[in-house]
């Protein structure tokens, strides 16, 4: 081989290596090139750093997690648009959707979720009672446990602070409000009767068994222009919406006895409750004040059907209840007293469906129709009234965003009411048909996790006036700290008279209250504190110049009032092991002038303080749990004859200690006791004073007492399930 030709491959070696080194080097270069950085810092809207938010391309695994400064970086080889996620726990997730390029350097602000747990809650004048609500004063379990409550919803709500206590009448009547001012909803449809008739100085109760219950709102003011018709206080009661499994409840009392029971289906279920009572034996042994013809004695049968539905669900509820009874009471203008007799049937149906119709809409809508019929006998008159009423909605909420819904609807009440008076020579019949439409929008904004907003307006127009009522209004509410909030609240709301006066008049107008509520919500760890300042306005509020509303009374819509006051409310279930406990305080201060009145005074239901306290304990050795429940309240306003001063004299307090006690023989068999006012305590409603005076010129009275100063209830109650371990202690 010549030097020549040796120098020649050695050059073409060389070559040939500096070519691969080239090409590998113009590899690892393009490789380089493809691949784009992506970065930036995420801080939360004040401006402060993420630590560990999730940031990454979608559909790939390329990503990384912000550091102490909030600052991520990470490369990948995707090109073009592609989409950018970032996301951490309890701040809305942020998506970004450019060319990879331009995703570099980016200064990202996540916004808080408004939608997590310890977002937020509009909370001025309502009271919650649902296992699943964010905040809980009351659960459904405190509804048929409360000692003094005897298993209806409407005692239990009576512990709660807002309510006066009106022992003899056993209605709602909240912040200086009548028991008419409050209406009923079961499953966001109007209840027009929603409480058992009687007669003077005998409580009512609600109609409706806890069994098919799984969530109660209790607004005592303030609440959403969805609703109307209420001067002072709705109670929405929801029925369940899915069983957990199948079973049967029996129940047998000192007054009757009960049947539950639930099946369920592939897509559906039905649940039915019955019950009997007839208080005869029960007074046969523990006889009262009054002189029983025939005790009460009623029926009463409740069925719930649920169907789910594509995109939704299907309810049918349906009531019926009956009962009766005849008794002669004491009155101080007649010695042999005064003889009242009562039938009564009462038949509610209530459908409802909801559901989502897609792009963020969503739809409630029902109808309910009541049938009420009562045969009253009074000395010699007899009263036949009937009451058909209906109610039809329709609302639509459409989500824009966690930060924006609106909802807005339309419903339509309807009443048709006739009585029938006969006294001797006296045959009337007179009554009223009345329809009201109503029309309502209502826009929840969120500002952010700790500052929320309600704005609503209602209208409702009344044929039987020809008018139409606008009402605005409007809630706020911010988190002050991580357990505390403030709410504010204002609205004017209106009602139609009742049938005691449309009836004979109908040449009025709705009566008018304006609400404004300060409200402070503390919860934490299982322990509750309210405090709420509020004032209503009365506006139009009847008046009428007779003893009572009659065929010769004149009517006229002049009156006014106000109401103001304080609520107080502690809740805690956790401090003491196995003890559960609340207390509720209320200052009322009210005045009006309606009805008869001669000037403006505090109504005779009205008592300025009222206190509840309410305790519970589970005794694991004896397997029981033992409940008591004590009520105060000062003297209510009567007039004294004679001192000419109208409502200017007070009853002595109202005191009462009730207490329960429920053994579990086995895991689903209970025997239960109760006994309400235990002590015996002499309480006096009012008095009752003669129409004329004695000889020496003074009106004598009577003492208006309970027809009885205690009330026992044993009961044993079984139930049949599927898992075995059920049982009706949350029906007690």
């Amino acid at each position: 081989m010549t030097p020549q030709s040796h120098r020649h491959r050695t050059h073409y070696g060389t070559k040939v290596r500096r070519q691969r080194i080239t090409i590998i080097i113009l590899f690892f270069t393009s490789l380089v090139v493809a691949q784009t950085t992506i970065s930036g810092v995420v801080t939360d809207q004040k401006n402060q750093p993420i630590i560990g938010a999730n940031i990454y391309l979608e559909g790939t695994y390329d990503g990384d997690t912000s550091d102490d400064k909030g600052k991520f970086s990470f490369s990948t080889d995707e090109t073009g648009v592609q989409t950018l996620i970032i996301s951490f726990l309890s701040f809305e997730t942020k998506t970004i959707t450019e060319t990879v390029s331009k995703l570099n350097n980016l200064q990202i602000k996540l916004r808080e979720d408004v939608e997590s747990l310890d977002a937020v809650v509009i909370s001025a004048g309502s009271f919650e009672a649902r296992d699943n609500s964010k905040v809980s004063v009351l659960k459904p379990l405190d509804v048929v446990t409360t000692a003094s409550a005897l298993g209806d919803y409407v005692g239990a709500l009576q512990t709660l602070p807002g309510t006066s206590n009106v022992s003899e009448d056993g209605r709602l009547f909240v912040r200086g409000g009548n028991a008419e001012e409050t209406q009923v909803f079961i499953d966001g449809i109007r209840v027009f009767t929603p409480y058992t008739p009687t007669t003077n100085d005998m409580p009512t109760r609600g109609r409706y068994s806890p069994f098919l219950f799984d969530g109660i709102t209790f607004s005592t003011g303030g609440y959403s222009s969805e609703y109307g018709q209420a001067l002072s206080s709705v109670l929405l009661l929801n029925t369940i919406d899915e069983p957990d499994q199948e079973k049967t409840d029996i129940g047998i009392m000192s007054l009757g006895a009960s049947l539950g029971n639930t099946q369920k289906w592939e897509k559906s279920s039905l649940s039915f409750n019955v019950s009997y009572i007839n208080m005869a034996p029960y007074l046969a042994v523990f006889k009262d004040r009054n002189e029983w013809k025939t005790p009460v004695s009623a029926a009463q049968g409740e069925t719930v059907f649920r169907q789910k539905l594509n995109n939704g669900r299907l309810k049918f509820y349906a009531a019926f209840d009956t009962s009766s009874f005849e008794v002669n009471q004491d009155d101080i203008n007649n010695a042999d007293g005064i003889d009242f007799k009562l039938n009564n049937n009462n038949f509610y149906l209530n459908t409802s469906y909801k559901g989502i119709l897609g792009d963020s809409w969503a739809i409630n809508s029902g109808v309910s129709y009541t049938y009420a019929k009562n045969t009253i006998g009074i000395e010699a008159s007899d009263i036949k009234d009937t009451d058909n009423s209906v109610h039809l909605k329709l609302k639509l909420k459409k989500r824009f965003s966690s930060r924006f819904k609106l909802s807005f609807g339309a419903e339509q009440f309807a009443t048709d009411f006739n009585e029938n008076y006969k006294e001797s020579s006296i045959d009337e019949t007179y009554g009223f048909d009345n329809n009201i439409t109503a029309g309502f929008v209502e826009a929840d904004v969120i500002f952010s996790k700790d500052l929320a907003l309600k704005l609503g307006v209602r209208a409702d127009y009344s044929s039987i006036f020809k008018s139409t009522d606008v009402a605005p209004r409007a809630a706020l509410a911010y988190k002050s700290s991580k357990n505390g909030q403030f709410s504010l609240a204002y609205g004017n709301f209106y009602q139609n008279p009742n049938s005691s006066i449309l009836k004979f008049e109908s040449d009025l107008k709705s009566q008018k209250t304006s609400h404004y509520i300060l409200n402070y919500q503390y919860v934490n760890d299982g322990k509750i504190f309210r405090a709420e300042a509020y004032r209503k306005d009365y506006d139009n509020l009847i008046k009428f110049d007779t003893a009572f509303e009659g065929f010769d009374s004149s009517f006229n819509a002049s009156g006014d009032g106000y109401a103001q006051g304080l609520d107080f409310f502690w809740r805690d279930n956790t401090s003491i092991k196995n003890i559960d406990y609340w207390l509720s305080y209320s200052y009322l201060d009210t005045q009006r002038d309606y009805r008869n009145y001669t000037t403006s005074a505090q109504p005779n239901y009205a008592t300025k303080h009222n206190l509840s306290i309410v305790g519970k304990y589970w005794i694991d050795q004896w397997k029981s749990q033992v409940g008591m429940s004590y009520g105060f309240s000062s003297g209510r306003p009567y007039t004294n004859p004679n001192t000419n001063k109208f409502l200017s004299e007070r009853t002595k307090a109202f005191n009462s200690l009730s207490v329960n006690w429920a053994y579990l023989l086995s895991p689903q068999k209970i025997l239960y006791f109760s006994v309400n006012n235990v002590l015996g305590l002499k309480n006096i409603n009012g008095y009752q004073y003669a129409d004329t005076p004695d000889y020496s010129g003074q009106f004598n009275r009577r003492s208006l007492t309970p027809a009885s100063d205690q009330f026992f209830f044993v009961g044993f109650f079984w139930t049949i399930s599927e898992d075995g371990t059920d049982n009706q202690l949350d029906n007690l």
